[in-house]
């Protein structure tokens, strides 16, 4: 059953459900998916009602996890094991919120910024820690965590600030989300979601003309807090930000000689759309807006796509069939060179930087394993990489959720 439906009861918008995937399923299993356009009844957008847990991970996702986790299953016992053994999951943990976070570029300065981020991984690995193994001493941490940030903060602020604001509010609702509707006890919990409605979502909402990571990671944001929020606007707004920074982020061939334009960006002619692409003037299958920059940045911009993309399935309204074609590419052409291929000099001068980190896992299980897609580089690239952990800043434990997850 697909997560999107469960409990819902509502025969009639799970036949229509079933259709519109299978309608948009069958292209994108043949290795093409559907186009970025769709007809406009396939591409509204907020649920009539959302589904919880329903932010990365949903209930299903989550009981299989814990079912393979108890029964010392590979890859999910050791990627747990791993989880459990970071600061992450630590019961001692003393969370450090502050009135002001200020981040500016590269974490100067850093006032608060990185107590922020570690604090809402924690509070989201503390949440998978009591889902799986039912300990309610992880809940309580998790909420005593989430508890001391809304009492506290009111604003970021520096140049980054809306990155921060991204990377820490796609966090906060994954935790949020498993406590509130799997945990008897959070008093707090309204306190949170006003703390999520007033401090994070205006600094994400409106999207960002930046690298196109800024704008996928305050979009995950977005779309994971209007979840929480139960905020349709916001949701819908969240999805049309996503439709249109997508394709401005990989290029696929059908694009044409140059790669699409974000809407708003202003970038109208051939020279500011190379110079927006790290110089690169020759385009090919998966490439991505930073590519040329380097590849962990291009991994925090994938990672986002294939986070939102997989809420967007949980909440009845599947994103990956339009997006599928473009992030197949872009996680096979990286995976590939970060395997070891040489690089062409027509890719970056012939030299890449850097790695994508632990991000595949989430994309690969979506189009691989559920779509039906072919990935072999990206196939070799996730498997080499289990289990895989945190980058630090808003990814965590995605072999553990995520790797052949059939829910």
């Amino acid at each position: 059953m697909r997560t999107g439906t469960i409990g819902r009861g509502l025969g009639l918008a799970t036949a229509l459900a079933a259709l519109i995937t299978g309608l948009f399923m069958a292209p994108a299993s043949a290795g093409r998916a559907a186009p970025d356009a769709g007809p406009a009844a396939v591409r509204a957008a907020a649920p009539a009602a959302f589904t919880h847990p329903g932010v990365l991970v949903s209930r299903p996702q989550l009981d299989f996890v814990r079912g393979k986790v108890q029964a010392g299953a590979q890859p999910w016992k050791g990627a747990y094991d791993q989880m459990m053994a970071s600061k992450y999951a630590s019961l001692s943990r003393t969370a450090k919120p502050r009135a002001v976070v200020e981040c500016g570029s590269y974490s100067n300065p850093n006032y608060g910024c990185t107590d922020e981020r570690e604090d809402a991984i924690a509070a989201y690995t503390l949440s998978l820690a009591w889902y799986i193994t039912q300990d309610s001493r992880y809940a309580a941490k998790a909420v005593e965590i989430m508890d001391a940030w809304s009492a506290v903060i009111q604003d970021h602020t520096n140049s980054n600030a809306p990155l921060q604001t991204g990377w820490a509010g796609s966090s906060w609702p994954r935790a949020a989300e498993i406590i509130k509707y799997t945990y008897s006890s959070w008093p707090n919990a309204g306190r949170f979601a006003t703390m999520l409605r007033n401090v994070y979502l205006p600094k994400v909402i409106n999207g960002s003309n930046s690298n196109g990571n800024w704008e996928l990671s305050m979009t995950e944001a977005a779309i994971g807090i209007s979840v929480f929020l139960e905020d349709r606007t916001s949701y819908d707004k969240a999805v049309t930000k996503f439709r249109g920074r997508v394709p401005a982020y990989i290029y696929v061939t059908a694009d044409g000689s140059l790669p699409k334009a974000a809407p708003g960006s202003g970038l109208d002619t051939r020279d500011e759309i190379i110079n927006y692409w790290q110089g690169q003037s020759t385009f090919m299958d998966g490439l991505s807006q930073e590519t040329c920059r380097d590849l962990t940045h291009t991994g925090y911009g994938l990672s986002a796509i294939s986070h939102i993309a997989e809420t967007s399935r949980i909440q009845g309204q599947d994103l990956y069939p339009e997006i599928a074609d473009r992030l197949r590419h872009a996680l096979g052409l990286h995976a590939k060179y970060q395997l070891g291929t040489a690089v062409p000099s027509s890719l970056c001068g012939g030299s890449l930087k850097d790695s994508l980190g632990p991000v595949t896992e989430v994309g690969f299980n979506a189009l691989h394993n559920r779509m039906g897609i072919a990935m072999t580089n990206t196939q070799t690239l996730t498997e080499q990489q289990r289990p895989a952990g945190s980058n630090n800043l808003f990814v965590a434990w995605e072999t553990l959720t995520h790797a052949d997850n059939p829910n």
